[in-house]
């Protein structure tokens, strides 16, 4: 796959360049981006490219940085710990949005089957995951590329899925059939469970 340098390349000036229609066409494809390599593309589509007039210093930095650790052991055992991790968790989603989780419970065997499940759905026919490609987020199973697609200045070069599974575990049948009756569905389910912040 070939990436395409704006400087090189001779783009469209922004009068000509549709970037809506670019990714409602994208959209409406419900393929995501492995839709797209799995077409056979050579270059990436213009709505992937960043616009020049973002400044690289805002998206590039040449700072090293640690994201938070969060430890869960005794979480359940100990009320003043349990404090401490509640408001580790609430500082680390307001700062970073994300966090790693570890002592969290759930053996290495479960965590590897979860991505195999993940693998095995985005490993699937097109055609398959298209019935699960959604933008409604209150569904219980939702399959898309970039949930800000219509929003954000640059499209990532991403799919993702998403799966509630608290507080009403899904129904087998709200779940891909890939996902549905692994070993995932009966060993993930007890431990989401019972981890409660």
């Amino acid at each position: 796959m070939e990436v395409i340098n704006t400087n090189e390349v001779q783009v469209p000036s922004e009068a000509k360049y549709d970037r809506k229609a670019e990714l409602q066409a994208f959209d409406e494809t419900k393929a995501g981006v492995k839709g797209l390599v799995d077409t056979g593309i050579t270059k990436v589509p213009r709505m992937f490219v960043q616009p020049s007039n973002i400044e690289d210093s805002k998206i590039h930095s040449n700072k090293k940085f640690s994201f938070p650790i969060i430890d869960f052991d005794g979480i359940k055992e100990d009320p003043i710990k349990r404090k401490n991790i509640v408001q580790e968790v609430s500082q680390a989603s307001e700062t970073w949005g994300f966090f790693q989780v570890i002592n969290h419970g759930i053996p290495s065997h479960v965590l590897e089957e979860m991505k195999d499940g993940v693998i095995s759905f985005f490993e699937q026919d097109t055609e398959e995951k298209k019935q699960w490609y959604t933008r409604d987020l209150t569904k219980v199973f939702t399959f898309n590329s970039n949930f800000d697609l219509f929003g954000a200045p640059v499209t990532n070069w991403r799919d993702t899925f998403t799966a509630t599974t608290a507080p009403i575990p899904p129904k087998p049948e709200e779940l891909p059939s890939v996902c549905r009756y692994r070993k995932f569905y009966s060993t993930i389910l007890p431990y989401y469970n019972n981890i409660s912040l």
